[in-house]
Order: C-alpha cells, then structure tokens, then sequence
C-alpha cells in the first residue's frame, strides 16, 4: 500500500509542475469553438428575414413564438459569444446561453435526425435515415461515373450526404459545459487578468483556482 501510495504522489508532484500550463487547454477549447460559434451568427444576422421565417413557420421550420427575437437572440448569442470566447471575457456568464443555444439545436432542429452529422451507413450510430441515404448516395455516384467526370469530381475529396444529426450540437455543448466549470483560463484571457488587477489576495487565489478548474 505504501508504495502506492508513494507512486501516487510522485506522479502527482510531476503533474503539479506542469500545472502552470493548464490554461492551454481552455485556450484552445475557447480558439476552437470561437470561428465556429461566430460563423453561425454571422449566417444568421446575414438572412435575418429567413431564419426568422424558418424559426417561425409551424409547417416548415421550428414554430416558435416571437421569431424575429428568438432570431436576434440565437444570432446574437453566437456572434458576440464567439467573440467574448476568442479574449476569454467573461467565459463562465457566456457559456450559458450558448449551452441553451446549443441544446435547443440539438434538440428541436437535429434530434429526429439521430446522432451522425454526416451519413455513414458503416457506424454502428446509423439509422434508417443513414441507410437510406447511403443507398442514394450509391445511386447519385453511379450516375455521376456514367455522365460526368468523376475523378474530376472527387478530386479533392468523396461525395456525402450530409444527415445532420445532433454530433456537433451536442459536442460544442459538451466544450461548452467544459468551459463553464473550469473557466477561461489562466495567462491567456481577459478574465484571469481582470481577477488580477481588481482583486485582493484571498480574492485572486480563490478566483484563479475556480478558472483553473
């Protein structure tokens, strides 16, 4: 039991000195997330009229109340958390509603869709929805081999059907949640800076050990 008990606080001594880097990891979580999130905001703030058609409409889209804000507030949330993510300002406040956010795509456009982004009959993820899609698929390249350049085609990558299952939503929400519990990080955002300046003491160490998890 002793030996290991003493292996366990030597490999905890080596990692206590590579704690120093341990903002890295938010870093890069945040630097990830950042493009992706400011990208769909972006998209919708650009067709402000037709997300909120889609977000509206009953028949075609997600029938949801109040369209026009939910639209402002889904695109605001993206685009401007996107932005909050890059500087790591205020990580833990913003990673709220983009956690909503991502649970609402995945669960009231993507859900009935499955788990797989892209249609891949081989993964054991696969529905009906993929099978089929991969039988269309076949279908959509022999045609293509028969009337057209094929090689051309595929030149810089294979055909797919995109199937839009919940993969990425719940994925991002995952970095999100990540995010939310251990905090933006040191050294490499606004956030840890801020503790640093405005702060006293007892404050700072309290603070910095919550946004380093």
């Amino acid at each position: 039991m002793n030996t290991i008990i003493n292996l366990y606080r030597h490999i905890d001594a080596v990692f206590a000195r590579i704690r120093v880097a341990d903002g890295v990891a938010p870093l890069l979580l945040r630097l990830y997330l950042a493009p992706v999130l400011m990208q769909a905001g972006y998209n919708k703030l650009s067709h402000f009229e037709d997300t909120a058609a889609w977000f509206g409409n009953p028949d075609w889209g997600l029938g949801l109340p109040m369209p026009e804000v939910m639209t402002a507030l889904a695109a605001g949330t993206e685009f401007f958390g996107g932005i909050a993510l890059i500087f790591g300002f205020a990580i833990r406040l913003i990673s709220i509603p983009l956690m909503v956010t991502m649970l609402v795509a995945a669960f009231a456009v993507h859900w009935e869709n499955g788990w797989l982004a892209i249609a891949d009959a081989n993964s054991w993820l696969a529905n009906d929805r993929v099978l089929e899609a991969a039988e269309r698929l076949q279908r959509g390249k022999e045609i293509l081999e028969e009337n057209g350049n094929y090689s051309w085609l595929t030149g810089r990558g294979s055909f797919v059907i995109l199937n839009n299952g919940i993969e990425f939503a719940i994925t991002y929400f995952i970095m999100l949640l990540s995010l939310f519990f251990t905090g933006a990080g040191r050294y490499f955002s606004v956030d840890y800076w801020l503790a640093r300046k405005y702060m006293d003491k007892h404050d700072i160490a309290v603070f910095i050990d919550k946004i380093q998890g």
